[in-house]
């Protein structure tokens, strides 16, 4: 080689390398969201949702839910925000909102004794408004949580709002009226309401009688209740896997709703020095997590969520815009984490395969309920998976608000 053609072919080589060594760093080094190219199809979503890469903390695993597609969902309003503003009034059953006939504010009157399973709720708001199961709502006789995913139109006639209680044995003498509590029950109650539909349940997971299985453990549709010797046993012979007690116990949530003042009820889990601090701290590191992994998305929203708990993807929260999600994101984000921190737990991890898999839509029994012009409720469940879809029929082509999926504890 020509003397001066090494010096120029010398430099070229060292710059091409280092081009390459940044290209690389670059690379490894950046959030990288998506986990393959493949889209997975949404109820009513000709593009689909993509799957991201999984953000995992101790035992619980999140899988962002992306689409490029953004819904137009500002004309609903949620319940924390109606109940905040008073554009939404909730109130013990016997008492609804009235106008006067000179037009001045509504007032609570009177016309009969509260029910333990069911409320009045009037939206006298401008946006029709949504409510998710799960959701709880504080003041009264006693705080409740929203028995069903369903739509208020504008306008609507006061009417009876099923519910169920979070305070066994609760009945105080309090106000007759309900605030935002901006929280969401851990899935393993809220599945009690949402699917079951049955207020014992609801009690028992609340004290903690009904758990999550470990991770792995229970393929067969059994349950692992509670943390006990005998447990961890059977799931340590089942799956092979070193099953360890939950960070708290159900002993610890069974004291603390027992000792909560009776305006706070289900709040206490988040409030109380015993359980709090674990679970606000669990939820900051998640969520910590999660914004940077997606904080490089371009020209894509996070839309919602698949959670998993150990090894065993378990539960997903899709909604039709980002907007939405981000509204519910906080507290159902500590609801994951109640879950994962109640739970007992093995160190295995999901794939995602199994993420992939749970987003396949259920294809057995069908149960459906709708207001015409308002919105439709579609339950399917196969097996122990049973999916829940909310669709607004009042907006052309009708659009699926939420999208809820869970793998059943019993």
């Amino acid at each position: 080689m020509h003397p001066s053609h090494k010096l120029v072919w010398i430099p070229s080589l060292i710059i091409l390398t280092a081009l390459v060594a940044v290209f690389l760093w670059t690379f490894n080094s950046s959030p990288r969201v998506l986990a393959e190219p493949v889209l997975v199809p949404g109820p009513d979503s000709s593009g689909g949702w993509r799957i991201g890469e999984p953000i995992t903390y101790e035992t619980l695993t999140v899988f962002p839910v992306l689409s490029s597609q953004e819904a137009y969902t500002a004309d609903f309003a949620t319940l924390d925000a109606a109940l905040a503003s008073g554009d939404a009034i909730v109130a013990e059953q016997g008492e609804y909102m009235r106008r006067s006939r000179n037009g001045a504010e509504p007032a609570v009157m009177s016309s009969g004794g509260a029910q333990v399973n069911q409320l009045v709720l009037v939206n006298r708001g401008k946006k029709p408004l949504l409510l998710l199961a799960g959701e709880v709502v504080s003041g009264g006789k006693q705080d409740r949580i929203i028995g069903k995913d369903r739509i208020i139109p504008i306008g609507a006639q006061p009417l009876p709002l099923d519910v169920f209680c979070v305070e066994h044995s609760r009945w105080t003498n309090g106000g007759n009226t309900f605030a935002a509590a901006k929280t969401m029950v851990h899935p393993t109650v809220r599945e009690q309401a949402a699917v079951d539909q049955d207020q014992n349940k609801v009690w028992a997971a609340v004290r903690g009688d009904v758990v999550g299985s470990a991770a792995g453990v229970g393929s067969g549709g059994g349950t692992v209740a509670g943390a006990d010797a005998a447990a961890r046993e059977r799931a340590q012979m089942s799956s092979n896997l070193e099953v360890t007690d939950p960070q708290i116990s159900r002993q610890q949530l069974s004291r603390v709703m027992a000792s909560a003042a009776p305006t706070e009820g289900y709040r206490s889990i988040y409030q109380s020095a015993a359980v709090g601090p674990s679970v606000e701290n669990f939820a900051l590191e998640v969520e910590r997590r999660i914004n940077r992994a997606t904080s490089g998305l371009k020209g894509e929203h996070v839309v919602g969520v698949i959670v998993a708990f150990g090894g065993e993807v378990a539960w997903s929260d899709i909604f039709a815009s980002s907007q939405l999600f981000e509204a519910y994101w906080p507290k159902l984000l500590r609801s994951y984490a109640v879950e994962a921190l109640t739970r007992p737990a093995t160190r295995e991890k999901v794939s995602f395969d199994d993420a992939r898999d749970f987003l396949r839509p259920a294809t057995g029994h069908v149960r459906e309920e709708t207001e015409p012009g308002v919105y439709r409720w579609q339950e399917r469940s196969q097996g122990r998976e049973t999916e829940i879809q909310l669709t607004a029929l009042d907006i052309q082509p009708p659009l699926t608000l939420h999208w809820l999926k869970v793998l059943r504890t019993n």
